[in-house]
């Protein structure tokens, strides 16, 4: 059986989802969880010397679990500009596999007892020519946490967003405003 999860998306990028997927990640380790995160596809990395590409959310989510995973698996698709995954990953000659997400996200899921997963973007931000975040959530079976930037807009914006997910007959555990 697999540990219960949720994947934090946002009504945006830039709302807040990092920050919101430490605090659950920190809550559940004090609670004495097993807490395995991850940060399947990423945009905005450095290189680093003998380690890759590394970026900072996936690399944040890496330091406060307490579940060893190898970053690769953490962060299975990383790419150096701060552009939308799929154009990153467009540019970089990778198409973006669901199947290899669900496989890294088993790894994890399976050595812990709550999984934190963080989204890129918003509920159907683009991470390949066909698949978007709510497609990753759909392949992980699991439930969304929605952030939702606290701006001029964001009514509209979190409505279209859980709209989207319900079309998708998603499971939107809550939302957070932030």
């Amino acid at each position: 059986m697999s540990a219960p999860g949720l994947l934090i998306t946002g009504t945006d990028t830039g709302v807040g989802k990092t920050h919101v997927a430490l605090r659950l990640v920190a809550a559940g380790v004090r609670l004495g969880l097993r807490v395995g995160v991850m940060k399947p596809v990423a945009s905005g990395a450095v290189s680093t010397v003998g380690a890759g590409l590394r970026n900072d959310d996936a690399v944040a989510l890496q330091a406060a679990s307490n579940v060893p995973a190898a970053y690769a698996t953490i962060n299975p698709y990383c790419f150096e500009p701060a552009i939308a995954p799929h154009l990153a990953a467009s540019d970089a000659g990778t198409e973006i596999d669901l199947a290899v997400l669900a496989r890294a996200a088993q790894s994890i899921r399976s050595q812990s007892d709550w999984f934190i997963v963080e989204g890129a973007g918003g509920l159907l931000a683009p991470i390949g020519a066909t698949h978007t975040i709510a497609d990753l959530a759909s392949a992980l079976n699991l439930p969304l946490l929605v952030v939702v930037g606290l701006r001029l807009g964001c009514l509209n914006h979190a409505a279209l967003t859980l709209e989207a997910a319900r079309s998708r007959n998603l499971n939107v555990a809550g939302w957070i405003a932030n």
